[in-house]
């Protein structure tokens, strides 16, 4: 999972990027980076390297991203070992000069490094989105030949990767005096927003808009742009130098957005397919109340308190206390400096991160039956040490109820569990969920229940149900390859 933005029509593009990763950090902590165009110039120049916004930018590099044009990556790596050529984002200057950025995975990531490598293409880097520069770049130069590029030589090349890659995706890019281009994965699985602003005179490039393609609408409001809509399923959108904005549906597979991206992984102030982040946990709050109010007048538990795991299960705690009349309390407290635990890639980081990151309200704590609410519940790692956190300081009860349905198969698309054996919930009873974790009581919602909160039955929850909207066929070589890439040692 990562967080892009494109920006083109504004002498300060890349400042405006700079400033809208730190609304995407959430998405992606491992790494971050800038590729700018300056058509005046008519020459990239980019800044990428490990580690949060903060640390990989100073003003002395942001003042080098000269120009109208810029591409900003935050990254959270999925493939490979999160190595520095992996990071995004890409530049090859063929046909042209192309940047470009993703967030996603492809299934069939290894097969096509196979094939490539067939046509004498060996791979620089462990990170999929190679693959996508390589493909869209061979087809743009075959489709365009010896004619300047066009419109219609990028649908016809972005129709050709379509055909080619199997995954979720969101992709953005920038081809040298050209302009900005974006597509998202045939079913919508990753998001992509499309936004626009009037520029000032002094500001402005050729048009007195500027445009910008990101992973959320919360970076368009931070930095003044307008929400005009998401960009759909299989479409390319492409907005030229001088402003004109050119779009395409080149395929049209069936809607399945991402459940996980307004249970966990999006900003609670954003708006993904038209739905509102903070109103989705409000209603996931509601539905996951009438569960533990039915266990409550069955005299299954009996909590004193309902408490979050920050950060994101806290709308829908609140929510619930509100609808059950339970005693609200933060009795985590979090360190903001700590990283989002789950999207550490080995267990001993998210055990050791745990510790650090949330630190307990020994007094609130003390002597009570907590009710204790999960955005979700995966491979049970983080709950578990915070249930013996809790314990050593005196719970009596405690009862985790999550706002996601039990998660059991494993994850391809860009939310990094693509290994089934890891996952609490699975071939496991709640009984024996509960057993593993060291609690009183487990709840859940059901797949209903999900649907509900959602406003949507067009939902990729093939990690809740096993039916993945794309072929999986692949699998079983992309985790066993990805775990090899990640744990092989660097200097063997």
């Amino acid at each position: 999972m990562c967080g892009i933005i494109g920006i083109i029509g504004t002498k300060r593009s890349s400042y405006e990027t700079y400033k809208g990763l730190f609304t995407l950090q959430h998405r992606g902590q491992d790494a971050a980076g800038i590729l700018s165009y300056d058509f005046q110039e008519e020459k990239f120049r980019i800044v990428k390297n490990a580690g949060l916004v903060s640390e990989v930018f100073d003003e002395q590099s942001i003042h080098s991203l000269t120009g109208g044009m810029a591409l900003g990556h935050t990254r959270y790596s999925t493939v490979g070992r999160g190595e520095k050529n992996d990071i995004q984002p890409m530049l090859l200057n063929y046909p042209q000069g192309i940047g470009m950025i993703h967030n996603g995975n492809l299934i069939n990531y290894y097969e096509l490094v196979k094939e490539l490598r067939t046509q004498k293409r060996h791979s620089l880097t462990n990170n999929d989105l190679e693959v996508i520069l390589n493909l869209f770049a061979g087809y743009l130069a075959k489709e365009a030949e010896s004619e300047e590029i066009s419109f219609g030589h990028i649908e016809k090349a972005v129709k050709k990767v379509y055909e080619k890659i199997e995954g979720g995706y969101a992709v953005a890019g920038t081809i040298a005096d050209q302009g900005l281009f974006g597509f998202r994965d045939p079913n919508g699985i990753r998001p992509l927003v499309l936004g626009k602003k009037k520029v000032d005179s002094v500001s402005r490039l050729e048009s007195d808009y500027a445009y910008i393609l990101c992973s959320e609408s919360n970076t368009l409001h931070y930095l003044g742009y307008e929400l005009v809509r998401d960009v759909n399923p299989g479409e390319l959108v492409f907005i030229d130098k001088k402003g004109n904005v050119h779009t395409s549906q080149i395929t049209n597979s069936s809607r399945r957005n991402c459940m996980f991206e307004w249970v966990y992984f999006s900003s609670a102030e954003s708006i993904i397919d038209e739905l509102s982040v903070y109103e989705a946990r409000i209603r996931l709050g509601e539905v996951l109340a009438s569960k533990v109010q039915a266990l409550i007048e069955s005299n299954e538990i009996s909590p004193d308190i309902v408490a979050p795991i920050p950060e994101t299960s806290r709308l829908s705690a609140i929510r619930l206390g509100e609808k059950l009349q339970l005693k609200y309390r933060e009795i985590l407290i979090k360190n903001r400096y700590i990283h989002r635990s789950f999207i550490l890639n080995t267990d001993e980081k998210r055990k050791n991160t745990v510790t650090m990151k949330l630190s307990p309200v020994r007094h609130e704590v003390e002597g009570r039956k907590i009710l204790l609410v999960d955005d979700s519940i995966v491979r049970g790692t983080t709950s578990k040490k915070i249930v013996e956190t809790l314990r050593e300081c005196g719970a009596k009860e405690i009862y985790l109820a999550s706002t996601c349905p039990q998660i059991t198969h494993a994850c391809y698309f860009g939310v990094d569990f693509p290994d089934p054996k890891k996952l609490v919930a699975r071939d496991r009873s709640n009984e024996e969920i509960e057993k593993e974790l060291g609690i009183d009581k487990v709840i859940y919602i059901d797949f209903e229940d999900l649907k509900s909160a959602l406003r949507s039955s067009d939902l990729c929850m093939a990690c809740l149900d096993g039916d993945y909207p794309v072929s999986i066929k692949a699998a079983d070589e992309f985790t066993n390859q990805r775990t090899e890439d990640r744990y092989k040692p660097t200097n063997p």
